[in-house]
Order: C-alpha cells, then sequence, then structure tokens
C-alpha cells in the first residue's frame, strides 16, 4: 500500500485498447493542435512585457526557453510513443515514479492547465472589447474585468472572458472532431496573420533600434527567459490526446517536436521584427497591443484590426486545446480513482467526459470572471517547469525499469539530454518571484491533504476489484 505503487504500463494499454474514446487524430491534427495551444497570448500580448525585461534581445530570451522545453519534449516523445495513454505527464510519471508523485504532478498540471485558460480569457477579453470599440460598441464598466483589475475603474465581473470560456466548454462536450475542425481552422487564420505581420514588418525594421541589444545584460535575458517560457505553455497538450490518436507511435513524436519548433521560428520571428520596429523602451505606453504598436509606429495602422481580430482568434484556440488536455488529464486521474469516478463517465453519443467538462470549463469560466489576469499568471509558469522536470526524470527511470517496451521515438543521449531538461527548468524557476514560490508551496501542501484525505484511499491500486 506504499504512496510510491506504480500502475502496470501492460494495464494502461490495456485500458486504451478499451477506452471508448474516439481514435481520429492524425500528424497534422497534432501539430496543429500544439500550435493552437502554444500560439495566443504569448505573442500578442506578453512581447511587449517581454521587451521590457530584454531589450532588443528578446528573441535570444524566446530561443533559451524554447532549448528548456526542446530538451523537455524530447522525453515526452518518447514516453509519448512507448505509452499513448491520456493524462500526459501524470500517467509517465504513475508508471514510472509513483502514485504520489503522479498525483502531485496531475495537482500542479491542474494549475497549469486550469489557470492558463482563464488567464487567456482574460486576455481573450481585452482583444475582444478594443475590436468591438472600433465599431463603437462599448460593454457596461462593471462588466469589462474582474474586481479590481483596472485600477480607477469600477469592475465587478469579466462578462466576455465568461462567456468565451462557456461556448469553449460546449464545443469540448461535443468531442474531439468538431473540437479539432474548430481549431484547425482558427490556426490556420491565426497564422496566416502573424506572417502578414512578418511580412510587411520587416520592411520597416531600423537596425539601430537593436542597439544596445542587451540593456539589461545577461540577467535581463535569463529574466526574460523564464517569462516567454510561459508562451510556450501548451506544447504538451499533444500527448493529452494520446487515446485519441490514430497512429500515436508515430504521429505523437511528430506532434510534440513539430508543434514546437513551428512555435519557436514564429515567436524568435515577431520579436525580432517587434523590436527592430519600435525601441524597446517604448511599449511601456501599450503594453496589452504590443503588436499593434508595432505597426502603427510602422505607417501601417490598417493591420490593427487584423492584428486584433487574429489575436482573439489565437487566444481562442489557446483556450480550446488547454481546456481539452486538461479534461483528459483530469479523465485520466479520475479513471484511476484519485479523483471521484464519476468524472470519468462518457456520453453515450459523444464519447467525451461530459460532466467533468462542463464542471471544469465552469469552475474555469467564473475564474476568469472574478480574478484579475495578474494574479491567475503568476502560478502557471512554475508549475509547468516542475511538470517537465519530472518528465525528463521519468523517462530515465523507465529506460532503466523497461528496457523491453517497444518504443515509436527514443530520446536521444539519455541521461544527458533529460539532465539538461531538469538543469534548464530548474535554472528557469529560480529566476521567478517569491511570493510565486510561496503561492506554489501552497497550492502543492493542499494537493498533499487532498490524496492523504481522499485519492491515496480511494485509488484503484488501493482497491484492486474497483472497476476500471
Amino acid at each position: 500500500m506504499s504512496v510510491f505503487r506504480t500502475k502496470s504500463i501492460d494495464l494502461m494499454l490495456a485500458q486504451r485498447a478499451d477506452a471508448g474514446l474516439v481514435k481520429s487524430l492524425t500528424t497534422l491534427d497534432l501539430i496543429l493542435l500544439g500550435v493552437g495551444a502554444v500560439v495566443g497570448s504569448g505573442i500578442f500580448v506578453l512581447t511587449g512585457t517581454g521587451a521590457l525585461t530584454a531589450g532588443p534581445a528578446l528573441s535570444l530570451s524566446f530561443v533559451l526557453a524554447a532549448v528548456a522545453c526542446f530538451f523537455c519534449a524530447l522525453a515526452y516523445a518518447e514516453f509519448a510513443s512507448t505509452v499513448p495513454i491520456a493524462g500526459s505527464v501524470y500517467t509517465y510519471t504513475y508508471a514510472t515514479l509513483g502514485e504520489l508523485v503522479a498525483w502531485m504532478v496531475g495537482w500542479v498540471l491542474i494549475l497549469e492547465f486550469g489557470l492558463a485558460t482563464a488567464a487567456v480569457s482574460a486576455g481573450w477579453s481585452g482583444y475582444f472589447q478594443s475590436l468591438i470599440a472600433g465599431f463603437g460598441w462599448h460593454l457596461p464598466s462593471t462588466l469589462t474585468a474582474a474586481p479590481n483589475a483596472i485600477p480607477g475603474r469600477d469592475t465587478l465581473f469579466n462578462l466576455p472572458a465568461f462567456l468565451v470560456m462557456t461556448a469553449i466548454t460546449g464545443l469540448l462536450s461535443l468531442g474531439i472532431k468538431a473540437s479539432k475542425r474548430v481549431n484547425n481552422i482558427m490556426v490556420a487564420i491565426k497564422l496566416a496573420v502573424v506572417l502578414l505581420f512578418i511580412g510587411v514588418g520587416v520592411f520597416h525594421v531600423k537596425p539601430e533600434n537593436w542597439q544596445p541589444y542587451m540593456p539589461f545584460g545577461m540577467q535581463g535575458v535569463y529574466t526574460g527567459a523564464a517569462l516567454m517560457f510561459y508562451a510556450f505553455v501548451g506544447f504538451d497538450a499533444v500527448a493529452s490526446s494520446a487515446e485519441e490518436v490514430r497512429d500515436p507511435q508515430r504521429a505523437l513524436p511528430r506532434g510534440i517536436l513539430g508543434s514546437l519548433f513551428v512555435c519557436t521560428v514564429l515567436y524568435v520571428s515577431v520579436a525580432a521584427i517587434m523590436t527592430g520596429i519600435v525601441p524597446y523602451a517604448e511599449f511601456a505606453r501599450n503594453l496589452d497591443h504590443p503588436v499593434s504598436l508595432a505597426l502603427q509606429v510602422a505607417g501601417q495602422g490598417w493591420l490593427a484590426g487584423f492584428i486584433d481580430l487574429g489575436a482573439i482568434i489565437g487566444m481562442t484556440t489557446v483556450i480550446l486545446v488547454m481546456g481539452y488536455g486538461l479534461t483528459r488529464i483530469l479523465y485520466a486521474m479520475a479513471r484511476d480513482g484519485l479523483l471521484p469516478a464519476s468524472l470519468a463517465t462518457l456520453h453515450p453519443r459523444y464519447a467525451t467526459p461530459t460532466r467533468l467538462t462542463w464542471t471544469v470549463g465552469m469552475a474555469s469560466a467564473l475564474i476568469a470572471g472574478w480574478v484579475p489576469l495578474g494574479v491567475l499568471a503568476e502560478l502557471i509558469n512554475i508549475g509547468t517547469l516542475a511538470a517537465f522536470s519530472l518528465i525528463s526524470i521519468a523517462v530515465v527511470v523507465l529506460r532503466r525499469t523497461r528496457p523491453d517496451l517497444p518504443r515509436g521515438f527514443r530520446c536521444p543521449g539519455v541521461p544527458v539530454i533529460p539532465a539538461l531538461g531538469v538543469a534548464s527548468c530548474v535554472f528557469l524557476m529560480a529566476h521567478l518571484g517569491r511570493v510565486t514560490w510561496i503561492a506554489f508551496g501552497i497550492w502543492v501542501a493542499v494537493g498533499l491533504v487532498v490524496y492523504a484525505m481522499y485519492s491515496r484511499r480511494h485509488s484503484v491500486l488501493h482497491n484492486p476489484g474497483q472497476p476500471q
């Protein structure tokens, strides 16, 4: 009855074969799923804050954050091709590091995905209100943001954030086929808008704006990398789709690594062009719409409407994919008994965990409506970095404990590459604020209490006769 008991991989694979989830995703779907999850507020909003932190070296910050992600993505790719089970890193650690570690990883992933959907919904609201303002439409001030979110304004509830989260929850409840069609269309539009900015903006770059390249030294680059890591959050959601992929051994590694590569190229390009058009200090006057500011400075204001539309679509896909990833992680936890088993019940028509989807979706919608964006964003990075560190450790453990498992993809350079993944994540975590660490510690403590009082006793491994 040890808290470090592991779940049989053979049992997991048998569960996959018996699961009622529809297997319809291809490699292209997975790449678009990953791009849909990643390219959103990171490129349309966070780049302004990043420019003030790293200066023109923001592109280098993106590269450092991408390198840390790449090391961990290699571990994700091996696990996804070997154990193609819903639950992502939660499932992988359950098979290697034990139940308590798996529970805490799942608990941390709730923090990552749950707060990310709420935070992006709040960012979506800002761009949506900017877009409709261009047509002379305005919402009542009390319904434009969470309480105390905007100094000097009497705000009570972020209605647009609540409504978009509710709408996406409804879409997710209809199943992955409907969700992937909407995601693929919106990702294509989003990429077109980003490429339009790159194609137009590159002709307005002034190289002198890149001088000095590192106004805050390497410390600014490192801090910028810790901040820009948020921009890559979501590519791991691809692994959560494992039980709905047609050829997981080949498609999952390609989807994970392909989406990360595409997003890195886009981020570095946009950051270089933005800081080449606008002196980095100027972003202080327009943190919410840094890409639009660059277009205005370039004299291309006519594109601002397209950028607002692209930002709205981009954030919509992030909410969609992150919400999808969260429901699949919680589905795996409920199926294992660590959460109420009733949450793992599938809808007879849509073959989705409908009850779980609506429970999580409405909770995120209420958080998006009532909690300010700045508060939501504080914990997302540290939770993700902790999970990425554990997946890097787990892949080494799996190599030692189950070298016989067929692997569609093998992480190169084990154990060096996983060690670099852990070191990169710990390095970036060290550059996060003290308040973030305290809040993270509180969340972990609450998770330990929940495990001790409920999950440990209700675990399927604790009750072998319980249906799975």
